[in-house]
């Protein structure tokens, strides 16, 4: 007897994906299984960590398995397992609908395919998004899914067919704990790479090249013929048996020497829920006073949330290789949230929990231990021969491992070493720290950078232009993350990390400074009262007018103090919400400048008029010099609109 029947909607997106799996062309549609068996695998898991944390919840865990069933006649394979199952709420939100975080994105990838009229890869997006289950309608033309949550009494039963937009889900009285995915299989047709998923030599082949090291038993009833008796008594009988495909064995106990590539990949796609093949492997034991093994892997591609509140990080906690954390955040820093794969300590209790272990000692020193592991793995890559992988990796995570320089004081160090950065040197090719000191010219002690939106924007800002004539080399930092941690590391090397955009900037050799002096003092004197004037006229927008020496084709810029936030920091913390107040800058003038000595001539020419407030043109000069030096950087005018018609006017009466 069955209640409460609905039929559904599915939800835009879930029906557009459904629709790429059923039209699919991916070759290897073989993985739908390995996507069944490793979901399965994890209700286990988690029935096995329930029932040690909730002695209340009366399940029977003495044979936990993962069992294949196959009916040859109506071509049905049935995925089975016993484990902690679904409430209907649960097989709406996680079967029906898509998570919400990805929604957005997943559309922007649909639209993408559609516009460039191309097959999409198909795999690229269930590993993205996490979404294996639907993988299933590449080899089915209707899926039936039931499942009990553990500790409830009634099932729940999911069901639709290929190429429909609505599902049915309906309350069952009864229903055996856990899950079970009945596919009711298309034709085979090899040329499409859809083989006959009911023979038993292919369901071994797969579970074999997937999920050998699986830690629970996948099982699956087989037909084999025995002989009984002897002489002319002896007759052959088929006899049905239950037989256990995977071997079992944990990957992270075994040798390096002894497990393939081919299953370190399998195992990697399995603890990561990914689709791509791991950039590198980190195996690890530690033997002494506590003990535990771990296996680590760094991907080859980032997820796409991974700058999302909603991205897990950590990995996977299990003692005396019983499962008891997924995600285990105490492992693995923030700024490590992408590294993947398990870690089994021989001498915790089985009933730990979060809150515990963020005391837990031996907890802090294995996340000591992994993170210098896992630096340690990056810089080894850097100094490969090949470059690629070392590449692959910053482009992908270089911008999140920059994060830990912000708070992770004791591999600051490192983390600085393996970076790598933009910089004038190359228009292409990013540099490290080191090889930016080894470039430095004799006298030079400081590590010159400049943070900005984009490339261009800091190539052409007016603080380039002294270095640029120098030839002084300048790191272009362009990530938002730049911004927060150059004002809290200070130096690299014994060098001191200095803003080209902020306080006054000292190329001059001794003997330049020397050839120089009579020149300045003189424009110093030149200036003086139009500086003045100026400080007072701008005194809205800026603390001080000076002159300098860093500009050699514009007539002006803005500079901060040494100490001051960006414009892009201060924009950073306005757009999270923080209150952050305005800082007034410096106007820097290039006294070479014709716009500069002709502003300073006007000046001295009405001088008393212009600072009794009677010379309106020349304050509107001076509003032009500003923003004209607020645009050259990249910022927003407070009033563009004032801006815009000082400008027409002044263009007006040129004509």
């Amino acid at each position: 007897m069955t209640e409460h029947v609905e039929q559904l909607e599915f939800q835009a997106e879930t029906h557009q994906l459904l629709e790429l799996m059923i039209h699919s062309v991916y070759s290897n549609k073989d993985t739908f299984l390995r996507e069944l068996i490793s979901n399965s695998s994890d209700a286990l898991d988690k029935l096995r960590l329930e029932s040690f944390r909730d002695k209340d919840l009366h399940v029977d865990t003495s044979d936990l398995h993962i069992e294949l069933e196959v009916d040859k006649d109506n071509r049905i394979l049935t995925v089975r397992d016993n484990g902690i199952g679904m409430s209907r709420a649960e097989v709406v939100d996680l079967i029906g609908t898509l998570a919400k975080s990805g929604t957005a994105e997943l559309r922007k990838k649909l639209n993408e395919a559609k516009s460039a009229a191309a097959n999409i890869d198909t795999a690229e997006l269930i590993g993205q998004f996490g979404i294996g289950f639907y993988s299933t309608f590449m080899v089915a033309d209707k899926v039936t899914l039931t499942t009990r949550r553990a500790g409830e009494t009634e099932g729940t039963r999911w069901e639709s067919a290929a190429g429909s937009s609505t599902y049915t889900i309906e309350t069952l009285d009864t229903a055996p704990q856990g899950t079970a995915v009945s596919l009711h299989l298309k034709p085979a047709d090899e040329e499409d790479h859809l083989f006959d998923y009911t023979q038993e030599w292919k369901l071994r082949e797969i579970v074999k090249k997937y999920s050998d090291f699986i830690a629970w038993p996948i099982r699956m009833q087989v037909e084999r013929t025995v002989t009984e008796g002897e002489g002319e008594e002896r007759s052959e009988q088929t006899i049905v048996e239950d037989q256990t495909l995977n071997s079992m064995k944990a990957l992270w106990t075994r040798p390096k020497s002894e497990v393939s590539d081919e299953e370190y990949k399998e195992f990697y796609k399995h603890v990561s829920h990914a689709w791509d093949d791991p950039l590198e492997i980190i195996p690890l034991k530690a033997e002494g006073t506590f003990e535990y093994q771990a296996l680590l892997f760094l991907p080859s591609q980032a997820p796409f949330d991974l700058f999302t509140r909603e991205h897990k990080r950590g990995v996977q906690l299990y003692v005396k290789r019983v499962f008891i954390m997924d995600n285990c955040e105490e492992l693995m820093p923030e700024y490590l949230r992408f590294v993947k794969g398990v870690v089994d300590a021989q001498d915790l209790s089985l009933n730990v929990s979060r809150e515990i272990l963020q005391q837990d000692r031996q907890i802090q020193m294995i996340r000591k231990r992994l993170v210098k592991k896992v630096l340690s793995t990056v810089k080894d890559l850097q100094g490969a021969e090949d470059q690629t992988k070392y590449q692959t990796f910053w482009k992908e995570f270089g911008r999140v491992l920059k994060e830990g320089l912000l708070g992770d004081f004791d591999n600051r160090e490192t983390i600085l070493q393996v970076s790598s950065f933009a910089s004038t040197n190359s228009e292409t090719e990013l540099t490290t720290l080191a090889q930016y000191v080894e470039r430095m010219p004799e006298g030079q002690d400081a590590i010159y950078y400049m943070t900005g939106e984009s490339r261009q924007q800091v190539e052409s800002s007016p603080h380039m232009e002294a270095f640029k004539a120098k030839g002084r080399e300048v790191l272009i930092l362009t990530d938002p993350v730049d911004e927060m941690w150059v004002g809290s590391v200070p130096e690299f090397d014994g060098k001191a990390f200095t803003s080209i955009a902020k306080g006054e900037v000292d190329l001059e050799s001794e003997e330049e400074k020397k050839a120089s002096e009579a020149l300045r003092e003189q424009q110093d004197k030149d200036f003086a009262q139009v500086l003045t004037w100026l400080g007072k006229a701008l005194d809205d927008s800026v603390k001080e007018v000076r002159l300098t020496n860093r500009l050699t084709t514009s007539p002006a810029c803005l500079v901060g103090d040494v100490f001051d936030f960006t414009p892009m920091l201060e924009r950073m913390y306005r757009a999270s919400g923080q209150l952050v107040p305005e800082t007034k800058r410096i106007l820097e003038l290039n006294p070479t400048h014709p716009l500069v000595t002709g502003l300073r001539d006007a000046y001295d020419t009405r001088k008393d008029d212009a600072d009794a407030g009677k010379v309106p043109e020349l304050t509107e000069t001076a509003e032009l010099l500003y923003g004209t030096a607020v645009l050259a950087e990249g910022g927003e005018l407070k009033d563009p609109a004032r801006f815009a018609r000082i400008l027409t006017d002044r263009l007006t009466r040129t004509l």
